[in-house]
């Protein structure tokens, strides 16, 4: 959009720049010229000029009054991703795929190539003599860039005349006359977290291990959001056969890392299906044969937050007189039957336990899709109990100590092992608790 916001301009996979009225909604052009996907645009300060770059490595400078596209710009090998320009609208920084950051004027169409990063580059952003860059990777770089003279770039040489056609620039590069970059290293570097690459759920379902970009492999308690153990540079595979346990826990949730960190995913009534004794997690006076479910308490850990909030604001309004600001969120939501729900008393919502105690320091973030159809995130601590577009399920979770039930119950058959004297019993198939103690087992050899 321009700064008197009376043009704004869009672009995608139709391979046009399309240029609207943002006040009345009104399409206003199109324009033809990419021949792929449109990844990235610029207009100037007065909605004259605009810039595209798309995934067919090109720049293209449009004119808005005339209605047509006047340079294209041959500088990149491949995707171009982001843009940049100098306040006057005169030269313009440009980063993609090919990890490279190239500064091309755009009048003589004279091209250098700036820097080039370990990762394809995301954003640009130019401040005074530093352009900014966002990669692939966590960090970000700042690298010289001569904002306010960018022609002093170009006089220290390796400036090449930027090609109308794309392969112009991919042959080039392919002939050994690629550019070589002005700077070698960055000015700057603002380090960011490691990405996690590579996750495994263990399986007892409640610890997972990570290896990062680094290389540094860590073990970490779902329940909490935590890191338990960080075992350094050591190898992947060896760690997860060391803390192989022969044990069979269902699974209850789901887990990507394509933003880089764990992101966990719980769907009902699938996330639980799985329990725990109290006493494998160390929960103090619990009864031996007391049993957790490890969604509830985790959905508990998440919303402890939320449950204070919105039980200390309608006890205010309860006091004030308001008797209606007492009904849950679940008032509006889609009826549910008794068999579908494990009837249960009120529980004592902001109670947790200590194994799924989330960090207020660094807070997990809840990601939900709201009634309204659109996603929306919020740090754990930062809920304040108005937040009407949890899913049903998770309130009444928490707040009734409600939740679906599924079969928790398997069948097997017992039957004397081969050449046992044992008898064959009356009823073959037998039913237990998908988990279950053993107190004791009785073997017996033949000599």
């Amino acid at each position: 959009m321009n700064d008197t916001g009376n043009l704004l301009v869009s672009g995608g996979t139709e391979k046009v720049v399309r240029v609207w009225d943002p006040r009345t909604g009104s399409k206003k052009m199109k324009l033809r010229g990419h021949t792929d996907n449109i990844r990235t645009l610029l207009l100037d300060s007065t909605g004259r000029y605009c810039l595209s770059g798309s995934s067919d490595s090109m720049i293209r400078l449009w004119d808005l009054g005339q209605q047509r596209c006047v340079h294209s710009y041959a500088v990149h090998t491949d995707s171009v991703w982001a843009l940049a320009t100098t306040p006057s609208f005169g030269h313009v920084y440009s980063g993609g795929r090919d990890q490279s950051v190239y500064l091309t004027d755009l009048s003589t169409r004279e091209s250098v190539l700036l820097c080039t990063n370990e990762y394809p580059i995301l954003q640009l952003s130019l401040q005074d003599d530093t352009i900014w860059v966002a990669t692939t990777d966590s960090s970000v770089y700042g690298w010289p860039a001569e904002g306010r003279t960018p022609q002093k770039v170009f006089e220290k040489g390796g400036s090449f005349l930027a090609g109308n056609l794309s392969f112009s620039r991919a042959r080039a590069s392919l002939e050994g006359s690629a550019p070589v970059p002005v700077y070698k290293e960055p000015s700057i570097v603002i380090p960011g977290v490691p990405a996690i690459i590579q996750h495994e759920i263990m399986n007892n379902r409640r610890h997972v291990l990570t290896k990062d970009t680094a290389g540094s492999v860590k073990l970490w308690e779902i329940t909490r959001g935590a890191v338990v153990e960080d075992f350094g540079k050591v190898s992947f595979e060896d760690k997860k056969k060391e803390l192989f346990e022969m044990v069979s826990i269902p699974a209850w949730f789901t887990m990507d890392a394509r933003l880089g960190c764990l992101s966990v995913h719980l769907d009902t009534p699938q996330c639980f299906s799985s329990e725990i004794y109290a006493v494998d997690l160390n929960v103090s006076g619990a009864q031996e044969d007391l049993k957790i479910n490890l969604a509830q308490e985790t959905l508990r850990g998440l919303l402890v937050h939320w449950s204070k909030r919105k039980q200390k604001s309608s006890s205010h309004s309860l006091s004030n007189g308001d008797s209606s600001s007492g009904k849950d969120v679940l008032s509006k939501d889609t009826p549910r039957s008794r068999s579908e729900v494990d009837d249960g008393t009120e529980n004592h919502a902001t109670h947790v336990l200590p194994s799924f105690e989330f960090s207020t320091v660094s807070p997990p973030s809840i990601i939900t899709e709201g009634s309204s159809g659109g996603p929306w995130r919020k740090r754990i601590t930062d809920l304040d109990g108005t937040e009407g577009d949890l899913p049903w399920w998770c309130v009444d979770c928490v707040t009734h100590n409600r939740y679906p039930k599924e079969n928790t119950k398997c069948g097997f058959y017992l039957h004397p092992a081969e050449g046992s004297p044992a008898p064959n019993i009356t009823q073959g198939k037998l039913s237990a608790p998908r988990i279950l103690r053993i107190h004791k087992v009785r073997c017996s050899q033949n000599h």
